[in-house]
């Protein structure tokens, strides 16, 4: 599959078998996350992976059992693997004190940042594993952790000052997976209406 089907295939995957991700699919699906912008060279994301019965600890603290009965996507709860992109905003504090960096002013605080880079690189180590996942063949969600992110972090040991960009969910699509969910009815842009050149 060339580039440009992969991109135009992507979908957000909402239901999953329970066939495991055979490990060397998962180990070339994160290894893109690091191939991705990251501002200075601050190089400092981390993943932490959870696997098998491993996913049921995230859970538990997300989604405990007894409200999963009323729970709009079971099959996201089959998901063999969840993957949490970690970002450190202290260390792009740290990198932006360094000499080459100290004129801008980005290392006296994070409201320094008009921008936070720390999410924007971020992100985009997700759209890489996204779109590596969909190169694989394999179904993948981001989801957002939303008030559950501090719970989440203890369960899994994750140190303090880090930040979550969010869960991001692989594995085999369940069939019919790929059915329209009602945000996606909503469309996408047509890129001409979106798409200013040489200025608004």
């Amino acid at each position: 599959m060339d580039f440009d089907a992969i991109v135009r295939s992507r979908r957000m995957c909402r239901d999953f078998t329970e066939e495991p991700v055979a490990p060397e699919v998962l180990d070339a699906v994160l290894a893109t996350a690091f191939r991705g912008p990251t501002a200075g060279n601050t190089n400092m994301l981390d993943l932490v992976v959870l696997t098998g019965a491993d996913t049921h600890r995230y859970w538990d603290v997300t989604l405990p059992r007894e409200a999963r009965g009323d729970f709009r996507w079971p099959g996201l709860l089959r998901a063999p693997v969840l993957v949490l992109p970690v970002v450190n905003p202290v260390a792009y504090l740290d990198r932006y004190s360094e000499p080459d960096k100290a004129h801008t002013g980005l290392g006296a605080s994070a409201d320094e940042w008009q921008v936070p880079y720390w999410w924007v690189d971020g992100g985009a180590a997700v759209m890489a594993m996204l779109l590596a996942a969909e190169r694989h063949g394999l179904g993948a969600l981001l989801f957002g952790q939303m008030t559950h992110e501090p719970d989440v972090a203890t369960a899994l040991g994750i140190p303090d000052g880090r930040r979550s960009v969010g869960t991001v969910a692989l594995g085999h699509p369940a069939v019919g997976a790929r059915s329209v969910q009602a945000s996606a009815r909503r469309g996408r842009p047509d890129p001409s209406d979106c798409i200013h050149r040489n200025g608004w």
